[in-house]
C-alpha cells in the first residue's frame, strides 16, 4: 500500500487539492447565496480513495468534469439568486435553501456516481489484473509446458544421440570384427595358398626329379640303344666292307680273267643280231654306245655318244639295244654293271 501511494503521491495530492478546491467553491457559493444564514451550510463530505493509477485517472477526469458542471450550476444559482434578491429578500433564503439542498443532492449524487464509477473501474482493473494473472499463469504454464516438452525434447535427443553413439559403436565395433575375420580369413587363404604352392612345389619337385630320372633313363637307353645300333652298324660295315673288298678282290680277278671277255663278246654279239642295218650305213661304223640295264638284263636307256655314222646310223643301234633287251646274264654276278659301255664295231 506504502509502494502504491508513493508511486501515485502526485495524482493522490492532485486529487486532494480538487476536492479541496471544489468545497471552499462550495462553501463560497453558499455563503454568498445566503448570508443571513451561514450556520445552514454544511460543507460536502470529501472521501479520498486509493485506486489503481488508471482508475484514479479515471476518477479525476470525472471529478474535473463534476467540478466544472458543479461551477457552472453555482455560477447559474448564483446569478439567479442575485436577480431574485432584489425581487424578494424572502425568496432568496427559501431558493437558497433550495438551491443549497439541491447542490447537496446532486453533490452526493455526482459522489455516489463516481464511488460507482471508481467501483466498477477498480472491479473492471480487477477484473483485467485477474485476466492478466490468468493470461500470466497460461502463459506460465505454457513456457512450464514448453520448458518441458524442451527438456523432453532434450532428453530424448540426448537418448538419440546416445543411441547414435550405441549405434556407432556398434557399427565400428561390427567393423572391426569383420575387419578382424577378413583379416584372419585373408591370412587362413594366405596359408592355405602357400601350403598349396609348397604341395604343388614339392609335387612338381618330384614330378622334375622323376622326369629326370625317366629322361635320364630314356637318354641311358637311348645312348645304350645307339651304342647298340653303332655297334651293329659297325658291324655292318665292316662285313660290308669286308664283303665290297671280297667282291672287289672277285670283280677284279673276274674282270682280270676270261669270264668278262665272254660276258662282254655276249653282250655285242646279242646287240648286233638285233641290228638292222641301215642304207646309209658304211663299213668300218665305229661307235661309242652307253646302256642303263636293271638286274636280269632288261635294258631302260640306250645312248650312241660317239660315233662315225649319221643319225639314221645311231638311232638303228639304239634300237638294236632295246630289241636285245633282255641282255644275257652275266656268267658271274659280280661282272653285272648296271650301267656300262661298249663300242660297237660290227664290221669286226
Amino acid at each position: 500500500m506504502q509502494g502504491l501511494l508513493r508511486e501515485h503521491s502526485w495524482p493522490v495530492v492532485v486529487s486532494v487539492l480538487l476536492h479541496g478546491l471544489l468545497a471552499a467553491v462550495l462553501v463560497l457559493v453558499a455563503f454568498l447565496s445566503n448570508r443571513r444564514e451561514p450556520s445552514s451550510l454544511q460543507p460536502l463530505p470529501i472521501d479520498a480513495v486509493v485506486v489503481d493509477s488508471r482508475v484514479l485517472h479515471a476518477a479525476q477526469q470525472a471529478n474535473a468534469e463534476r467540478a466544472e458542471q458543479q461551477l457552472a450550476q453555482a455560477r447559474a444559482a448564483e446569478e439567479a439568486k442575485a436577480a431574485a434578491q432584489s425581487d424578494a429578500d424572502s425568496h432568496v433564503a427559501e431558493e437558497a435553501q433550495q438551491a443549497a439542498e439541491a447542490k447537496q443532492a446532486q453533490a452526493k449524487q455526482a459522489e455516489a456516481a463516481a464511488a460507482a464509477d471508481a467501483e466498477s473501474k477498480a472491479a473492471a482493473a480487477k477484473t483485467e489484473d485477474a485476466a492478466r494473472a490468468a493470461e500470466a499463469s497460461q502463459q506460465a504454464a505454457e513456457m512450464a509446458a514448453a520448458a518441458k516438452a524442451a527438456a523432453a525434447a532434450k532428453a530424448q535427443k540426448a537418448a538419440q544421440m546416445q543411441q547414435r553413439h550405441a549405434d556407432a559403436a556398434a557399427a565400428e565395433e561390427a567393423q572391426r570384427a569383420a575387419l578382424v575375420a577378413a583379416a584372419k580369413k585373408l591370412q587362413q587363404e594366405q596359408e592355405a595358398a602357400e601350403a598349396k604352392q609348397a604341395l604343388e612345389a614339392k609335387q612338381a619337385a618330384e614330378a622334375k626329379q622323376a622326369a629326370d630320372a625317366r629322361k635320364a633313363a630314356e637318354l641311358k637307353q637311348a645312348a645304350d640303344t645307339k651304342k647298340a645300333a653303332d655297334d651293329r652298324a659297325k658291324q655292318d660295315r665292316e662285313a660290308e666292307l669286308r664283303r665290297q673288298l671280297a667282291d672287289e678282290e672277285h670283280r677284279s680277278a673276274v674282270e682280270s680273267g676270261p669270264l668278262r671277255d665272254r660276258y662282254v663278246a655276249a653282250l655285242r654279239n646279242a646287240i648286233q643280231r638285233a641290228w638292222i642295218k641301215p642304207p646309209s650305213a658304211d663299213a668300218g661304223i665305229d661307235c661309242q654306245v652307253e646302256v642303263t640295264q636293271v638286274p636280269g638284263g632288261t635294258v631302260t636307256a640306250a645312248h650312241v655318244t660317239q660315233c662315225n655314222g649319221d643319225a639314221a646310223v645311231r638311232q638303228s643301234i639304239e634300237n638294236a639295244v632295246y630289241r636285245a633287251s633282255p641282255l644275257p646274264d652275266p656268267p658271274d654276278p659280280a661282272l653285272f654293271e648296271k650301267n656300262f659301255v661298249f663300242r660297237f664295231r660290227p664290221n669286226e
